[in-house]
């Protein structure tokens, strides 16, 4: 499958024409195998659970967040935060989404709650031929196997901040680009996601 590069999806509620060619390999691959799993991987800010909820209003799908398996405070060693891509519970997430989905099952899953550090009560998400997930990290290593499809979402550099900032506010915003911000980076360089994914989104 070529790699198209397209521009950034715009913010209206309209689904933009840019998203056709995504809309089409899905329902391609939907149309020759019984269950299609989906990953959209890219920068803070770059409209990754946007994109999620576009394809889920065109598309009958369940759609999973990374941002639910953060890690918990026990596993935010500098050993592992030194190592690219492991700012996030992929373990977790494999053995409670990943595996199950492949197989065409239901999920049941404990979403983390970051304002108490704590994993949430469990969520149970019946089956369904088309599985979305979205996030940075969506595209870790131990997950890209899984996958049918690979999206990736990019954004100008100071788009990326004004939008961080006017989403979680400048206290915020100075931890994204202090920490968060280097720590996907790091990530996107060592797994050369960007050449890799079957799609690339961005300006």
């Amino acid at each position: 499958m070529t790699k198209p590069h397209l521009p950034q999806p715009p913010t209206s509620n309209r689904l933009s024409p840019v998203l056709d060619p995504v809309l089409d390999a899905i329902r391609s691959l939907l149309s020759r195998q019984e269950r299609v799993l989906v990953a959209i991987d890219g920068r803070c800010g770059a409209g990754k659970t946007t994109l999620a909820a576009r394809l889920q209003a065109e598309l009958p799908c369940r759609v999973f967040h990374m941002d639910d398996f953060f890690l918990q405070p026990y596993q935010r060693t500098p050993e592992r935060l030194q190592a690219p891509g492991e700012n996030v519970d992929h373990e977790r997430f494999l053995q409670e989404v990943l595996l199950p989905a492949a197989r065409g099952e239901a999920v049941v899953y404990r979403p983390y709650l970051c304002a108490r550090e704590v994993l949430g009560p469990a969520v149970f998400v019946p089956p369904a031929r088309l599985t979305i997930v979205e996030g940075s990290y969506a595209c870790h290593q131990t997950l890209w196997p899984y996958y049918h499809l690979r999206i990736f979402l990019s954004v100008d550099p100071r788009e990326q901040l004004r939008r961080i900032e006017a989403r979680s506010g400048p206290e915020k915003l100075r931890q994204f680009i202090d920490r968060w911000i280097p720590l996907e980076e790091q990530y996107f360089r060592a797994c050369s996601l960007a050449e890799r994914c079957d799609f690339f989104l961005g300006v």
